[in-house]
């Protein structure tokens, strides 16, 4: 590929423009600092003009969430292609695991080298050993996708870093770890929790069973009689409908307990939702490395998570949260009930998250290591 333009254009390929604002943008911002011709390829659910005001271009896909419809993920195979072909990026960026699929095909359909696929977690066809006919044909088009000797791929836990690694698509040397989005230290920055009638406990995630929302559940209510009153558990996230592993609105609500566990939904102001936090939990199966508990960390706050990829880098056990078993109740709420005792332990572990955010999960860092890889691959072009 040519990258004697005067301008390098840059393609980053995300399934749905909201993603992209609360997790990527950054990157494009950096890019259009470096001076690069800046496009974004996504799925439009209104904020095209948001986007464009960034003076980031602005190209629809109509990515899919489900991907049921193998003939509508043909068609955005095409559509990628296309705009590959007419546009020939100097880097494309795909980012989760559906879009480096699909547009790992169109960039080989194209005869586009320069790929970095970004893979922020395995998804729900890689959790709980999840290992039927969707799986294997997954695999299959993986192998189909992804073997290049010139395609990068970004992981953002050692073990997916593992994982993908055996699968041998590209040279050794191409897979690279990068922890995570990264997270805004100034934005979020260090709140010391405010003392309140109840110890406020947030589970900031999808109301998904694989979140671990039912151990959640079943943990607060084995602590009821003990802490009725004077905790609280706030469920912050969406019933995502697309999601074969949701609990539905209608079931969940069967399972709240007015004043003690309390479901608000999905919120945009997740950084006063953190702040008016005492405790962050997050007991899922899997994750990339999830943003809620690197924002967590950085606003300052003791989190309880699973031993699971992804989860178990963002808590130092004993350091600045506690680690438990996936799937399990009792040492859920066993870390739960000792937290709650201690306002000491939950201000000291409160300030080695934020410890731990400023060592490992800058967004500085992120960009930084991100463009590496970049310069990496269009240095190749010039040997």
């Amino acid at each position: 590929m040519k990258t004697d333009k005067k301008r390098l254009v840059y393609f980053l390929v995300v399934n749905v423009d909201r993603f992209f604002l609360s997790h990527r943008l950054p990157l494009a911002l950096e890019a259009v600092k470096r001076g690069y011709d800046v496009y974004l390829l996504s799925a439009d659910t209104g904020k095209r003009k948001e986007i464009e005001a960034y003076g980031i271009k602005f190209l629809n896909v109509p990515f899919q969430r489900s991907g049921q419809n193998v003939f509508h993920e043909i068609n955005c195979v095409r559509i990628l292609s296309n705009y590959y072909k007419k546009f020939q990026p100097d880097i494309i960026h795909h980012v989760t695991l559906k879009a480096t699929l699909l547009g790992s095909l169109a960039a080989k359909r194209a005869k586009i080298s320069n790929v970095i696929n970004a893979i922020s977690g395995m998804g729900y066809n890689f959790t709980n050993g999840r290992n039927g006919l969707l799986q294997k044909t997954i695999k299959v088009v993986m192998n189909i996708a992804f073997k290049s000797k010139y395609f990068y791929f970004i992981l953002q836990n050692p073990d997916d870093l593992r994982l993908m690694k055996g699968f041998n698509f590209v040279p050794e040397s191409h897979y690279k770890l990068i922890k995570g989005s990264g997270v805004d230290l100034e934005e979020f920055s260090f709140t010391e929790a405010k003392e309140k009638d109840k110890i406020r406990i947030l589970f900031p995630a999808r109301i998904l069973y694989d979140k671990g929302i039912m151990e959640l559940i079943g943990a607060a209510n084995s602590l009821r009689d003990k802490w009725e009153g004077k905790i609280i558990f706030i469920l912050a996230g969406d019933c995502d409908k697309n999601n074969k592993a949701v609990i539905h609105q209608l079931d969940l609500e069967k399972l709240l307990v007015p004043g003690y566990i309390e479901w608000i939904g999905f919120r945009k102001d997740i950084i006063s939702q953190h702040q008016q936090s005492d405790i962050v939990i997050l007991p899922s199966y899997r994750e990339g490395l999830p943003k809620s508990l690197i924002e967590a960390c950085a606003i300052g706050r003791p989190i309880i998570t699973t031993d699971v990829p992804g989860c178990r880098e963002c808590v130092v056990d004993g350091y600045n949260g506690y680690i438990v078993p996936a799937k399990t109740v009792e040492p859920l709420a066993q870390a739960i009930d000792k937290l709650c005792a201690s306002k000491e332990e939950r201000i000291e572990m409160g300030r080695n998250s934020r410890k731990l955010a400023e060592k490992e999960f800058s967004i500085e860092s992120v960009v930084e290591k991100t463009f590496s890889i970049y310069d990496e691959t269009l240095n190749r072009d010039r040997k």
